[in-house]
């Protein structure tokens, strides 16, 4: 599926623009990764908080583009039921951050991040997130 071309060039991408290539992203991966992913939660945010911050031992939140918070589904047991849905939440502004840096096309940065995210979900390693990439 196509990422939709939402970016114009008079303002830095909003969180909504970001959650729309986002989205795409997530269903354009192929089965049976975008099934398991329409029950996460997926947000964009300003910047991480100082608690997720110090969590994961990151000093500056410009250096955390996005995170997975939740119980990967090859860990998941009886005894993870009844726990929070499982979260991807994406930074804005950190987003943006590395998008001047790197000089690269907005949506394949968004979508790069979102899916290595979500291979945390599934447990997968660099390279199997690598392979899932180019698959979608």
């Amino acid at each position: 599926m196509p990422l939709p071309m939402m970016r114009r060039f008079d303002h830095p991408p909003s969180a909504d623009e970001i959650e729309a290539i986002a989205r795409a992203a997530m269903m354009g991966l192929p089965e049976p990764f975008a099934g398991h992913l329409r029950e996460v939660v997926l947000t964009v945010e300003e910047l991480a908080d100082d608690p997720l911050l110090a969590q994961l031992g990151i000093d500056h939140p410009l250096d955390l583009t996005g995170v997975y918070e939740g119980v990967s589904i090859g860990e998941r047991s009886v005894d993870t039921s009844g726990t929070l849905p499982d979260r991807i939440r994406l930074f804005r502004r950190a987003i943006l951050d590395e998008w001047v840096e790197e000089g690269e096309p907005f949506e394949h940065l968004v979508r790069h991040i979102l899916i290595h995210e979500a291979g945390h979900h599934f447990g997968l390693s660099d390279a199997d997130m690598h392979a899932l990439e180019e698959q979608a």
